[in-house]
């Protein structure tokens, strides 16, 4: 048995070791157009209106309702009703290249500009990921190029 003293000096760096992640990305997206408010109630200040198929990512989760982040960064506070699971991801460079295939030189699919949210079809490997239009088209796009993953 450790000196009480030595076991008290010793004891930070033995949680350090065995950490695990605080925080996992909760993504989700909107599954209609949803009124942002500045705080976790119907009569809170609305701020904005975020639209359907948005990703956002959940950051704290309070009876009914979520504190979300959005691309831009930009925190506020939406009723959790409005969050469903399907998910999606928005584009972040000026113009996405969504490829045929997961390769820099495969052919190219479509183009999607900034903004643009895709439905996220597969979950990401090797730095690409699967999306699909709105219009149906599908391919796939490096993940530095997307957000919501």
């Amino acid at each position: 048995m450790l000196p009480r003293r030595l076991a008290s000096s010793w004891l930070p760096v033995l949680l350090a070791g065995l950490a695990l992640p605080v925080h996992a990305l909760d993504f989700h997206s909107l599954g209609a157009a949803a009124v942002m408010y500045d705080s976790p109630s119907s009569k809170g200040k609305p701020l904005y209106i975020i639209n359907a198929g948005t990703p956002v990512e959940a950051v704290v989760n309070v009876e009914g309702w979520a504190k979300v982040r959005d691309m831009q960064g930009t925190l506020a506070w939406v009723e959790k009703k409005s969050l469903t699971d399907k998910r999606t991801v928005q584009v972040r460079v000026e113009r996405a290249q969504v490829r045929l295939e997961a390769a820099e030189t495969a052919a190219l699919a479509f183009e999607a500009e900034r903004d643009v949210v895709l439905d996220l079809l597969e979950s990401p490997v090797a730095g690409w990921v699967k999306v699909r239009h709105r219009d149906g088209q599908s391919g796939f796009v490096k993940v530095p190029q997307v957000w919501g993953l």
